[in-house]
């Protein structure tokens, strides 16, 4: 645990909230963090109580205060954000983005000098420390600026480096992928009803169903392919299940569901960068 570095957290989101579990059991001690927002005081307080975190009366006193600053804020509410602490922003600040479709160049622009800028993509089970998060760094992002953000969200998961032109697609694929699952289970539940299971147990089996078919694709290092033909006996019940798949296209649906979110993604975020430059 590094015990060094202060933590500035401009947000008090259910993201910025995962970060602070993470970080406090893994990254640093709850006093070396800061919590600010922009009005819900009581939510400060909250997270205060809960996580030994300090309220700071305002963005700019918990920038001042800090080594780090992780923008977790509405990405709509970014040049605002920005334009307030930018005056308390250091040559030697690190700044960690949470902030879909912002630019590393959009927050260097907007914080008036050459800083190193880390941004970030994790999901929602960083709330169970499950997160898959992917982080790309700004002009002025060194080795070690990478190292620590890495470092830092490998608190709520696993962490992957990539390219920032290739964060659009991480948000279409595991940025928005703990909502495919969750219809998938949806649909099963439906059907566990549908053939007469009981609620309770149909929920306990799908998970565990869930949970170890992701542990044997962690476990192997066979294709999904090669493992879902090795439980697919000619003439059983899942080929007979995979065949109603196929004919529904299933493989061509969830393709086109990532392409779609990922191009919505660029939409979003082509859409909130003229925006921040028309504020």
């Amino acid at each position: 645990m590094n015990n060094e570095r202060t933590i500035a957290l401009i947000g008090a989101g259910s993201m910025a909230e995962a970060l602070i579990a993470g970080m406090t059991k893994a990254f640093c001690h709850p006093a070396h963090i800061v919590v600010a927002n922009r009005q819900n005081r009581a939510r400060l307080e909250e997270l205060a109580r809960q996580y030994g975190v300090c309220a700071a009366g305002c963005a700019q006193e918990a920038v001042k205060q800090a080594d780090i600053v992780i923008l977790a804020m509405k990405p709509k509410d970014i040049a605002e954000a920005m334009n307030a602490i930018s005056p308390s922003i250091r040559s030697d600040h690190l700044i960690l983005s949470l902030l879909a479709g912002v630019t590393t160049e959009t927050i260097e622009r907007l914080a008036g000098r050459n800083i190193p800028v880390v941004r970030a993509m994790p999901n929602t089970s960083a709330a169970v420390g499950l997160s898959a998060t992917a982080i790309a760094g700004g002009r002025f992002a060194a080795k070690e600026h990478l190292e620590i953000a890495k470092q830092l969200f490998e608190t709520v998961g696993i962490v992957a480096v990539v390219p920032e032109k290739d964060l659009h697609a991480v948000t279409g694929l595991s940025g928005s992928g703990p909502a495919y699952v969750y219809y998938l289970v949806e649909a099963m539940e439906k059907a566990a009803a549908d053939i007469g299971l009981e609620r309770d147990v149909a929920k306990r089996l799908i998970l565990q169903t869930i949970i170890g078919a992701a542990e044997m694709l962690k476990a192997s290092d066979k294709h999904p392919s090669v493992l879902r033909r090795e439980v697919t006996s000619p003439g059983g019940t899942t080929e007979a299940g995979i065949g109603v798949l196929e004919q529904y296209r299933f493989q061509e649906a969830v393709i086109a569901c990532i392409r779609r979110a990922t191009a919505r993604s660029e939409e979003l975020g082509s859409a909130l960068l003229a925006a921040i430059a028309e504020a």
